[in-house]
């Protein structure tokens, strides 16, 4: 299960909607208390903007993990059709459309350089969608 869960984490590591953390319970005791967990493992997801998690009771292989979260919980913005993308999002898609010249690949390389730095997990999130819209529009 570790391992799943590993590779789950560096499979969705630069998803702009998906982040995969844990914490160990022995550790962090009333974490866990608050938000339910008391067997481990234990698997919980939240949706963007609830504060309660739900139970995840399904397979535990990196195929059953991923297949989850790609079919449940990873929101993809796409700058040709924009429903999928945050408010967020869209403003950074029509402020970088209007840019000109090579603009789009200067910032690209700027934020793949940032990408290996340390920062809040908002950061990085917000980070990796902005790199998500840029690729697109390259």
């Amino acid at each position: 299960m570790k391992q799943a869960w590993e590779d789950l984490g560096s499979e969705f590591e630069t998803s702009s909607s998906v982040v995969i953390g844990d914490c160990d319970c022995t550790q962090h005791q009333s974490l866990c208390s608050k938000h339910g967990v008391s067997g481990y493992p234990t698997i919980k997801y939240w949706n963007a903007g609830e504060s309660e998690g739900k139970k995840y009771s399904g397979g535990r292989s990196l195929d059953d993990l991923k297949k989850f979260v790609a079919d449940n919980l990873e929101v993809k913005c796409d700058v040709k059709d924009t429903k999928g993308c945050s408010e967020k999002e869209v403003k950074y898609i029509e402020t970088m459309k209007a840019k000109e010249g090579d603009a789009v690949k200067k910032e690209l390389d700027r934020l793949k350089g940032m990408k290996a730095g340390s920062m809040k997990p908002e950061l990085k999130q917000w980070l990796t969608q902005r790199m998500s819209i840029l690729e697109q529009l390259k």
